[in-house]
């Protein structure tokens, strides 16, 4: 008797050569847990400073709505952040490169974006390992579905080699499942994990997320790790982080799209405040707020159909971000165990004045992988 054909084979097979635009996913959460995890977010505390109510990071971009306000700010062409993003990661990935592309990697995508800078990553890896598996993670199946048209049809990865996975990656549990799946799927061989686009930086207690995500590297993977950077640490500077943000209409609508798409509140984009502050005197912290000040209270319906009431004054955090210093940098990957392999930073050259703000592309290793003295620890001996 013969062995029945895995019903994965048979998909792969039916799939072939199919013109329609049929994606697949694998589903690690409950969606449902996800909403009442929002809804209770939602119905925090009073705070004129953000730290009651809150939409935390990953829900931002859950859900469809939210999704494409995110595909509409990124194809701003006033929102000049994002376009030199990614023509410095060009530049910066081409130095980290040589450290990772013989080593046969898998690409671990963790929060996919738009899926360009995972494009890049993909059409140089898999030049070395054609058989190479390319799985995004991301808390919202929209994002996935639109960021792997990216580097699947831009860079002709083949459907059959790519696996996105839904799944909240800040929660432990979560990444520990993750990571035992995965080293089912590839053996020994290392993966590459990527955390780009500054999105470390949106979490409230972002060493805690890097630890979750340190916790599962084995001695042969990596972390590239990229994240918004800058050179000066002063009340000034973290006004002009905050208005980074402000100079586009199509940011603010995807800041408040996830409360726009998930409540009843009617969205005045003029109680929408950006506000930067020095954050532990090692880092700039910009916080994105939807405020009450009107002269009277306001009801709020949430998705399970109760309400809540916001006092004049009343908060609701929308978005966290952040702009690291070198010493930030070195401060977390020290508690986190990892050791720098490469470290680029430059800065933003879309002004003509100089700029205190850029990007910075880390490339790690789990502490335990004793990574050789490179240009990197240098950089952190500064």
């Amino acid at each position: 008797m013969t062995e029945p054909v895995h019903v994965i084979r048979k998909l792969e097979q039916a799939l072939a050569d199919d013109d329609f635009a049929w994606s697949l996913l694998l589903v690690g959460e409950d969606q449902t847990d996800k909403l009442a995890t929002l809804t209770g977010d939602l119905r925090g505390s009073f705070s004129t400073s953000g730290e009651g109510k809150q939409i935390t990071s990953g829900f931002s971009y859950w859900g469809i709505g939210p999704t494409i306000a995110w595909a509409n700010a990124t194809n701003d062409p006033f929102y000049l952040v994002m376009k030199a993003g990614t023509e410095s990661f060009l530049r910066h990935w081409r130095k980290v490169k040589p450290h990772v592309d013989k080593g046969g990697f898998h690409l671990v995508s963790l929060g996919i974006g738009t899926g360009v800078k995972d494009r890049t990553i993909l059409e140089d890896l898999r030049r070395d390992n054609r058989d190479m598996f390319y799985i995004p993670v991301d808390m919202s199946s929209e994002m996935l579905r639109m960021g792997t048209l990216e580097p699947v049809r831009g860079a002709r990865f083949p459907m059959a080699q790519v696996l996105p996975v839904q799944l909240d990656f800040s929660i432990a549990d979560n990444m520990i499942e993750l990571a035992q799946m995965l080293t089912r799927l590839v053996g020994g061989e290392p993966l590459l994990y990527t955390l780009t686009g500054n999105t470390l930086a949106n979490f409230d207690n972002d060493e805690e997320l890097l630890e979750v995500i340190t916790h599962v590297l084995r001695p042969q993977d990596r972390l590239l790790l990229e994240v918004a950077s800058t050179t000066r640490l002063d009340d000034e500077t973290a006004k002009a982080a905050a208005d980074e943000y402000h100079q586009t209409r199509a940011f603010a609508e995807f800041v408040t799209s996830a409360l726009r798409y998930n409540t009843d509140l009617k969205i005045d984009n003029e109680r929408v405040k950006f506000i930067g502050e020095v954050e532990d005197d090692d880092a700039l912290l910009v916080k994105i707020l939807w405020q009450n000040d009107t002269d009277e209270q306001i009801r709020m319906g949430l998705p399970d159909h109760t309400e809540v009431l916001l006092p004049v004054g009343d908060t609701i955090r929308l978005y966290t971000t952040r702009k690291y210093s070198t010493t930030r940098l070195k401060k977390l990957t020290t508690a986190c165990n990892l050791t720098p392999v490469e470290a680029i930073q430059s800065q933003f050259r879309y002004t003509r004045r100089p700029n205190p703000f850029g990007l910075e592309l880390l490339l790690l290793a789990p502490a335990s992988a004793n990574a050789a003295h490179t240009l990197a620890d240098d950089i952190w001996s500064q």
